[in-house]
């Protein structure tokens, strides 16, 4: 028997079908976590919470254009008794959905080393990541009162025993992969061969890969598997190739990601049929000061007129948004 595992690529048969009525849909996610210095090694302690309320903001943003953020929250911002402040109502309501994020070096049980290797929980002993994905599962439970259908690995760092703990735990959706990225280096996943289509990892158990959309935009696009990585290695070709109109890499994120330069990969993703568009962002980031992303007020607000154009150009383009529990519905298994 084979065992079901995340980092393996798919075939056509295992790519997802859904119902013709589901037509193109986007998901706003968000990797709802600690404050750290991303500059400096990974610690157990000496992380911050303070954007924890800033959470509802965002909540409430999202709500007053029908969209219901999923909320993929770790262990230090589970054990915050603020966090129910901020969502509870919003998830026991059906406004937002919550589901998990591990960050390894902050969950417990501590039992590993905190190092660069570490911090990616899939290349832990599988019954020490199965222990700290179980506590923590527990907790986002007993937080929100419903259990978390969807999961993403901090760091995206998924390994070989990751499928099997899921779906011993009934998760239906892993949201880990990130689609054409390359965290090799540092001991992490290699997924620049993924696709970005959602595919079923274990289908008899139900447990569906949602990676994030990234995409590739140019002239030379459908050459971006064999070009990207060479432009990665020489910066000045990446930016050569970019502002010639040849070949870009695009995730869809506010972070580090102009809206033009979204709205440019939102075209690819539907002209090229995706039937989910996976947006995501750092919590941290509604807080200035927190991420390199937003360092003062200017850039917050700046993050906020990310999403308002985005939000609209969805619109205009007749891509709506979506739900976990809608997308598991849609499914033609």
């Amino acid at each position: 028997m084979i065992r079901p595992n995340i980092l393996d690529l798919p075939g056509e048969a295992d790519f997802v079908r859904f119902a013709e009525t589901f037509g193109q849909r986007f998901l706003v996610t968000v990797d709802t976590e600690e404050e750290f210095d991303w500059s400096k090694p990974f610690e157990r302690t000496g992380h911050g919470l303070a954007h924890v309320p800033r959470l509802a903001k965002f909540q409430q943003f999202c709500e007053g254009f029908g969209i219901s953020p999923v909320w993929l929250v770790d262990y230090p911002v589970a054990s915050d008794p603020r966090i129910g402040d901020a969502l509870g109502s919003a998830v026991r309501e059906g406004r937002a959905e919550v589901g998990v994020q591990l960050h390894p070096w902050v969950s417990p049980p501590h039992e590993e080393d905190v190092n660069v290797h570490n911090s990616f929980a899939g290349n832990l002993p599988a019954e020490l990541e199965r222990a700290k994905f179980r506590k923590l599962r527990d907790l986002v439970e007993q937080a929100f009162g419903t259990p978390p259908l969807v999961y993403r690995a901090g760091r995206y760092g998924v390994g070989d025993s990751t499928a099997r703990i899921l779906t011993d735990n009934s998760i239906a959706i892993d949201t880990s992969v990130r689609s054409r990225f390359d965290y090799s280096s540092h001991g992490g996943p290699n997924f620049r061969d993924h696709p970005v289509r959602p595919w079923w990892i274990d289908r008899r158990r139900g447990l569906m890969e949602l990676p994030l959309t990234t995409v590739f935009w140019g002239l030379l696009r459908r050459h971006g598997a064999v070009l990207h990585p060479a432009m990665w290695r020489v910066p000045r070709l990446r930016g050569l190739l970019a502002r010639a109109g040849l070949m870009e890499r695009i995730p869809l994120t506010p972070e580090g990601v102009s809206a033009q330069e979204a709205m440019r990969g939102i075209d690819v993703a539907i002209n090229d049929g995706l039937p989910v568009l996976v947006f995501s962002f750092h919590s941290p980031s509604l807080r200035p000061g927190h991420t390199p992303y937003v360092r003062d007020d200017d850039e917050l607000d700046q993050l906020y007129d990310w999403w308002r154009t985005i939000f609209g150009y969805l619109a205009q383009r007749g891509v709506k948004p979506t739900t976990v529990r809608e997308i598991m519905a849609a499914t033609e298994v």
